[in-house]
């Protein structure tokens, strides 16, 4: 049975078998800090498709951020330079829910998937509308901290789509 949750009380998971149930899990909280770091690292993805029309670049973009909803950023080397490197250098984390941002790299990664199909069916332009898109809403998170897929969860918790959610405990050092 695979049971695909975009986080309730518990952190979100698809469980494949008890055993993979901890593989497949998204964490809460999470560093908003690092949250922002790889969304300014997807304006720049963004950014070198857009220069180069490079299928491959989509492609990459789309793994990053749907392999993150899958497992946190347990398969993506992108997420780990992010949160293991980059982000400690801007300070102490800064603790956020883990599910909203989830559902959030869902929302891009959907956008992304669907700039990917655009563009191997010949149809770049409307791809590169698509991935403008993406960066547009990466930028606001990266630059401003708005993350428009946080609160789309967030009015979906409003309409009763989603129960709501509390931050999880930090992790420990």
């Amino acid at each position: 049975v695979i049971i695909f949750s975009f986080g309730f009380q518990k952190p979100a998971s698809l469980v494949l078998s008890p055993t993979m149930g901890s593989f497949f899990s998204f964490p809460n909280p999470v560093n908003e800090k690092a949250g922002r770091i790889s969304a300014a690292f997807t304006v720049a993805e963004g950014a070198v498709f857009l220069a180069t029309e490079k299928t491959w670049v989509l492609g990459i973009m789309t793994y990053g951020l749907l392999s993150r909803v899958l497992a946190g950023r347990r398969l993506s080397p992108m997420a780990n330079l992010i949160a293991k490197v980059i982000a400690p250098m801007f300070g102490k984390p800064k603790w956020i829910a883990g599910p909203p941002k989830r559902f959030a790299r869902g929302f891009d990664g959907a956008f992304c998937l669907a700039a990917l199909i655009l563009a191997w069916k010949g149809k770049l332009q409307e791809a590169k509308v698509v991935t403008a898109w993406v960066m547009a809403v990466s930028s606001m998170e990266a630059l401003l901290g708005f993350c428009v897929g946080s609160n789309v969860y967030a009015l979906g918790v409003k309409a009763g789509i989603f129960p709501p959610v509390k931050c999880g405990e930090p992790p420990k050092p």
